[in-house]
């Protein structure tokens, strides 16, 4: 009866406290009677529990009623390794904290199940007591006791561990998306450092990329772009409806995300211009997206470019709004451009544009941000025109103006009215042969990105160049070279040899754009 009664009062005290004040004095008064019979059961239960000893580990019996809480209230399965846990654990009664363990044989099972029941009186009969005195005094409990299995216990939720002791705790090695790809984004704008965004051609660019980014310890973006795309899949593929643009993206795609985890780096998925004409490849993207999405809870790739830049300020905006609806479903950011990039790349030939379609203006980015940012879970970056050339051309051909990020930034948070001097996420395109002033400058106006495409071309170039130099004689064929006639040549000609050689030198190059855009070091 006491024990019946202890029991409902201790319930009904745990649960709702305010509402049982007036019941203090009989919980109490029932409390130190059970707490009296308990003892003279515990006593005379004592002689028989032979079999019972104490062990120093608390971790097992500590964990093992969290986790069969968790699970009964949908948080994921029970490890393994908590199977075994004693029987009262595992109903949800935990040991003494920072005491013995005490842990019941199977023949003693009896006895030893006594003596935790008359634990587990005595303890919730102290709470009680205590709270009629009137006393609040900070003390661990000897026992606890889980009351509500319907929801997961607080105090025993484990922390995220950190993959890297610079990043968010989201970050982790491999392809990030979704709120890791933001907390990644808003780092290196809140830090000041930009990723290197590169295009890659194939698995031996996309390698090199990842290499280059374990070697200067942070992340790095992979860009496919429809040419790039066609290329992967085979230019004898067939393109209809832009298939093998497809395709080769998302094949490229897989093979990031199948060793991008080795490499132990933060990897974005990205893809660059699609052009209004393009939109049935961006289409089939986006399928693909939705696709992995269903399968995987995340989007394939981290985020996508849409290039309306030649359109009207209107139409561009509105194309990207109505993607971003549809990307927003599955956590994929939008990149979208304002103003023109001069220059010619991978089919887009901006080459004899007006200059003054070089140059955004702040209006615009405003525009923008309105827009775009009336989409639930929006996620965007702006590639902001401020005279901006795909290619390498002689010093004085290009005026590059990044002051203009500074002045978008400063009216949007003037129409914001906040605190945040960056509220636009900049992305700056055409980043080959700039200056590293003019680099870093543009970094401090909030550009989290720079693209890189004619220097990592040239880089890996440059590496295949000087393999051919380097073993000329050894490679003009099969069979002969300066160490005899009848020397085989097959070591040298063999492709793995020479492209390696453009891979080590795509890494140096990319080496030297991460000290440029900052991004060295931070990660640990």
């Amino acid at each position: 009866f006491f024990f019946a009664t202890l029991l409902t009062m201790s319930r009904q005290q745990l649960l709702h406290p305010e509402s049982s004040k007036s019941s203090f004095p009989l919980v109490g008064a029932v409390a130190l009677v059970a707490v009296s019979v308990g003892a003279i059961v515990g006593l005379a239960a004592a002689p028989a529990a032979t079999n019972l000893y104490a062990t120093t580990s608390t971790q097992t019996a500590l964990r093992a009623p969290v986790m069969a809480v968790n699970q009964r209230a949908g948080f994921g399965q029970a490890p393994a390794a908590y199977a075994e846990a004693p029987a009262y654990a595992q109903a949800g009664v935990t040991v003494p904290m920072g005491a013995a363990q005490i842990v019941s044989t199977p023949s003693s099972f009896a006895s030893s199940s006594m003596a935790a029941f008359v634990g587990m009186m005595v303890g919730a009969a102290a709470v009680l007591v205590s709270k009629v005195a009137g006393t609040q005094q900070q003390q661990t409990p000897m026992y606890q006791v889980a009351v509500d299995s319907t929801a997961p216990v607080a105090m025993f939720a484990e922390t995220a561990t950190k993959a890297f002791a610079k990043l968010p705790a989201s970050v982790k090695p491999g392809v990030v998306t979704g709120k890791a790809l933001i907390d990644l984004l808003d780092d290196a704008k809140a830090k000041g450092y930009a990723i290197p965004g590169v295009n890659i051609v194939g698995t031996n660019s996309i390698n090199a990329c990842m290499e280059a980014a374990k070697k200067y310890g942070g992340p790095i973006m992979v860009t496919f772009s429809k040419g790039g795309g066609q290329f992967i899949a085979g230019k004898g593929a067939d393109n209809t409806n832009d298939a093998a643009s497809i395709a080769g993206a998302v094949a490229g795609a897989l093979h990031v995300r199948a060793v991008a985890e080795l490499y132990g780096v933060p990897v974005v998925l990205h893809t660059d211009h699609c052009q209004k004409a393009w939109l049935p490849w961006f289409d089939g993207l986006l399928d693909a997206n939705e696709k992995y999405f269903k399968e995987h809870g995340e989007p394939l790739f981290s985020s996508h470019m849409l290039d309306l830049s030649e359109e009207s300020l209107e139409e561009n905006i509105a194309i990207c709004k109505k993607y971003m609806e549809r990307m927003a479903k599955i956590n994929l950011l939008l990149e979208f451009e304002l103003g023109i990039t001069g220059g010619e790349e991978d089919g887009v030939d901006n080459s004899d544009v007006d200059s003054s379609r070089l140059y955004t203006q702040p209006e615009e980015v405003w525009y923008a941000y309105q827009q775009l940012s009336e989409v639930p879970n929006a996620a965007f970056t702006c590639a902001a025109s401020f005279g901006n050339v795909h290619g390498v051309y002689a010093p004085g051909n290009v005026d590059l103006q990044p002051v203009i990020l500074y002045n978008s930034q400063k009216y949007i948070q003037e129409k914001l009215g906040t605190d945040d001097d960056k509220p636009m996420r900049f992305v700056f395109h055409g980043g080959s042969g700039s200056s590293t002033e003019d680099i870093q400058y543009a970094i401090g106006a909030g550009v989290i990105k720079m693209n890189i495409d004619t220097d990592t071309q040239w880089g890996f170039w440059d590496g295949l160049r000087a393999y051919e130099a380097k073993y000329h004689d050894y490679l003009q064929g099969q069979i002969g070279n300066p160490e005899g006639a009848d020397k085989p040549n097959k070591k040298y000609y063999d492709p793995r040899m020479s492209l390696r050689s453009g891979e080590e030198s795509m890494v140096r190059r990319l080496e030297k754009a991460a000290e440029d855009l900052k991004c060295v070091n931070v990660l640990n």
